[in-house]
Formats: C-alpha cells, sequence, structure tokens
C-alpha cells in the first residue's frame, strides 16, 4: 500500500490543532493525491493562542512536496464546526465531481484510500449510494464476508463522496418541518426509541442548538433513501478525543482510538444493494443514542447506564 498513488481529489477540514493535522497530513503524503483542497476555519477572538494554532495548522499544508494542485478556503474568522464544514464542503463540490473528506483528527490506514478510490468508481453513477466510508462501528461484528455492508446511516470519520449526493445537502433543513409535522420520521426510521432520539437530535439542529453539520448529512441521506457504504473492518482512527475537540470530548469513550485495520484486497462485492438493517440498530443503540443529548448523558451518569456497558449488553444479544 505504500506504493499507491491516488487519482481521487482529497478533501482536507483543519483548524486549530497542528499535532493531529501533522499525522493526518502525512498518511495523505504517502498516497499523493494529485488534487489537495484545504478548508479551514478562523480563530474565535475570545481563545488566547487560537490564532497562532490556526495559522500553525495551515503551515502544514506547505509541506505539499510531490506533483499536486493545493486549492485553500480560509476562513477569517471563525465560523463554528456546521458553518465552516457546510460551506467548505459546497466549495469542494462545486470544483470537483467527486472526492475523499478527511478531517484534521480522523487518521486512516493506508488501505482506506485504495478502499475508497474503488467504490467511487463503482457506484459514481448510481444515485442510490451517497457516500462511502473506512469508519467501522460495529467492534468486530458482520454479518457477511463482503468487503462492505449498505447502511442509512453516513458516518463521517474519514469518508467519500460526490457532487450529485452532496447537491441534496441543505444546512438550513428547510424539509425539516414538514418531515417532523407529518410524522415522516416515523415512516424513514420504524423503530419508536429510534424515532425519537432523531427527533430531538434533528430539532436542535433545525434551531441552531446544535452545532452540527454532520446530523443535517445524515438527515439527507434519510429523506433521500440513501446507502452508505460502510467497510466492514474499521480503516480509520478518532485521534482527537480530548481537550481542544469540538465534539469528541471524552478520552473513556470506546471510539477513541479504536483499533485500525488493514481491508484485504481484492475487495468482495456485495452483489445487492440491501440496507443491513441489524448493523443499524447496533449502531443506533450504542452511537447514536449516545451522541446527541446532554441530558441523556446526563441521566446514564446517574443511572450508572455507561456507555461501555450497552455496547457490550449489545454485542452478547443474539439476532
Amino acid at each position: 500500500m505504500f506504493d499507491y498513488k491516488l487519482n481521487t481529489p482529497v478533501a482536507f477540514l483543519i483548524f486549530k490543532r497542528p499535532d493531529v493535522t501533522a499525522q493526518v497530513f502525512e498518511t495523505i503524503r504517502q498516497v499523493k493525491p494529485p488534487k489537495l483542497l484545504v478548508v479551514a476555519d478562523g480563530p474565535r477572538r475570545d481563545r488566547e493562542g487560537e490564532a497562532e494554532l490556526c495559522e500553525q495548522s495551515r503551515s502544514i499544508i506547505e509541506k505539499v512536496d510531490w506533483d499536486c494542485e493545493v486549492l485553500t478556503n480560509y476562513a477569517s474568522e471563525n465560523l463554528g464546526c456546521k458553518k465552516r464544514v457546510s460551506s467548505g464542503l459546497d466549495w469542494v463540490f462545486d470544483t470537483v465531481e467527486e472526492a475523499i473528506i478527511l478531517e484534521d483528527d480522523c487518521l486512516p490506514g493506508l488501505s482506506f484510500y485504495p478502499f475508497v478510490e474503488e467504490l467511487l468508481a463503482r457506484y459514481r453513477d448510481d444515485t442510490r449510494v451517497f457516500s462511502i466510508t473506512g469508519n467501522n462501528v460495529q467492534f468486530g461484528r458482520k454479518r457477511t464476508d463482503y468487503s462492505y455492508y449498505f447502511s442509512r446511516y453516513t458516518h463521517c470519520w474519514s469518508w467519500a463522496s460526490w457532487r450529485r449526493a452532496w447537491k441534496y445537502y441543505d444546512v438550513e433543513m428547510k424539509l425539516w418541518p414538514e418531515i417532523r409535522d407529518s410524522n415522516f420520521l416515523s415512516d424513514i426510521l420504524g423503530d419508536p426509541q429510534t424515532v425519537k432520539v432523531w427527533k430531538q437530535t434533528l430539532e436542535m439542529c433545525y434551531e441552531g442548538k446544535l452545532n452540527s453539520w454532520a446530523f443535517i448529512w445524515t438527515f439527507t441521506s434519510f429523506i433521500h433513501n440513501g446507502l452508505n457504504a460502510i467497510s466492514q473492518r474499521n480503516l480509520v482512527q478518532n485521534i482527537g478525543h480530548g481537550i481542544g475537540s469540538t465534539h469528541t470530548d471524552d478520552v473513556n469513550s470506546p471510539y477513541n482510538n479504536m483499533a485500525r485495520e488493514q481491508i484485504e484486497f481484492p475487495l468482495k462485492h456485495p452483489p445487492f444493494l440491501i440496507r443491513d438493517s441489524l448493523a443499524d440498530q447496533f449502531t443506533q443503540d450504542t452511537f447514536y443514542d449516545y451522541a446527541p443529548s446532554l441530558c441523556q448523558r446526563i441521566y446514564r451518569k446517574l443511572t450508572g447506564s455507561s456507555l461501555k456497558k450497552r455496547i457490550n449488553s449489545r454485542l452478547k444479544r443474539d439476532y
């Protein structure tokens, strides 16, 4: 894999963490994409030293030493996670038809790159498929021997997509009131607890109480019946948990520095496009039920319902 040369543009989302930015940049450097599109947020005025950290992060991009067209979209002031990522990806997909998207704290293994590149080509014209990701949160659980499965969820710790899918993204969520009030969320998700969690989460996004672009991207996939290809092996480490993180501050999270694996080639492609509902239910019960609500987190701390306990319990269930 060290000799693999990428042909797909890479979009790199950075902010103020030069240490992790440098690690992810090194993996990009090893696969030498022909085009690198860098999106950076600006410093917050009330955070001492943040402007210097932003500059240090941006200076890493100057280390490109291969034949590469480097395009930058740098904010002069802080836009926040939701507006900066969404506007940055608007710019990316206005510029290129497809891209691999990396964040500064998500470290992909080298097999991630040929995996997503092969699937970008395979599903380029299949409008049912919205994205591809190397981020697997099944903790080794799988139902088939294929290299990936299809999900309704858009995991975004190192992923890839096309302009044809991103064009449906609407940061203002103009369709949300109709989806919410017409009970379409129940038609999409079925399970009442899942509906409850996502209704709360998406309402917070719509009201501006939750500064997340990623939940809106998942909502986009929901309402267009999108399928998202997820590697059967976890190809990515989130190395950003802890101080300085925007959303992943819990260093004790089981998702912090998850074991990163290599995927085997040639890939085994599933001969069908069917959502793995069991994998999705596991993800919902362990990952998404935990993530959206501070009130839920407090409740679980008070009742002793830890994330690790719930994951272990879920893993022991028979399907």
